[in-house]
């Protein structure tokens, strides 16, 4: 298979009427480490906001149960994109993210944020670090799809482009980061649990280079010590000799799922999709009259 499969693929479909297709070939196929990463810092950038990060701290999730709440928004988010929005299971994602989203009152605002961040900050580190840009069709067919996600979660006035996501997640930010004691409390459980993810490397090492990979607006807002020159200089041009070797490996010909993904550990015997998340006024299903349900 040539190196440049998914490239060509991608290039042969239509981004606004395969954006399902296309953003699946990119996160499963051409770019499964590198959109992993890129979406779990996405997620680490909201804690900055001080709506966001003090709600997921009073809710405990992300500081009493981290594992758990890591594996369940991930194995939710790529449910779409891995199935279609019309499957099943799909649905039942997305009326979970729904239902946990409903127990609170969230500002549009905020979702609109969160959004936004799947849409750019995958981008940009493919710019920085991937073994190549997105191409504009690939960017166009995120775009769709984040899109299509937001529509069915109900948010208003989602941006059509790009340029507008980009300029909403920059804008947002420079209003609204700010140092909360509550999101810095989950960023740093969120970090503890990163380091797990990496257990033949020394601790230290891992946090320092998570660090390294923050820009000066997120670790401000977070409250952590900016990591020497040096070692951002280093640890940023490691991540792009990486990307470098990865342009020289075939492509990949089987998917990356998330249940796939060592560091996704809470469900080795496999998930039931509606029973993912958080449940704040209990759980509705009926635990002793449903089987566990695979899905990989």
């Amino acid at each position: 298979m040539r190196r440049d499969h998914w490239r060509r693929r991608n290039a042969a479909l239509d981004p606004a009427r395969d954006h399902v297709e296309i953003y699946r070939n990119v996160v499963m196929y051409e770019f499964p480490w590198d959109m992993n990463q890129a979406l779990s810092f996405a997620l680490f950038r909201t804690y900055a906001v001080p709506g966001i990060g003090r709600l997921l701290d009073e809710t405990g999730e992300f500081t009493g149960r981290t594992q758990k709440r890591y594996d369940d928004t991930a194995l939710l988010l790529e449910a779409p994109s891995r199935l279609g929005f019309d499957h099943p299971e799909a649905r039942a994602a997305t009326r979970r993210i729904n239902g946990m989203h409903r127990a609170y009152d969230i500002p549009d605002h905020e979702f609109r944020y969160v959004l936004s961040t799947f849409v750019v900050v995958p981008k940009r580190w493919l710019d920085a670090y991937g073994k190549r840009p997105l191409d504009a069709g690939e960017l166009e067919a995120s775009v769709h799809y984040y899109r299509a996600l937001g529509a069915r979660m109900g948010i208003p006035d989602i941006p059509e482009t790009y340029e507008g996501f980009a300029t909403l997640m920059d804008d947002y930010e420079a209003e609204h980061f700010a140092f909360e004691p509550g999101a810095r409390r989950v960023a740093d459980s969120t970090l503890a649990l990163l380091l797990t993810f990496h257990p033949r490397l020394p601790k230290r090492l891992v946090e320092v280079f998570s660090r390294a990979l923050m820009d000066d607006e997120l670790l401000d807002a977070l409250g952590y010590d900016h990591p020497p020159r040096a070692v951002t200089a280093s640890s940023r041009a490691a991540l792009r000799l990486r990307g470098r070797i990865a342009r020289l490996l075939p492509a990949n010909r089987t998917p990356t799922a998330v249940a796939d993904l060592p560091w996704v550990r809470s469900y080795p015997d496999g998930y039931d999709i509606e029973r993912l998340g958080t449940f704040p006024s209990g759980c509705p299903v009926p635990h002793d009259s449903r089987t566990e349900s695979g899905a990989a």
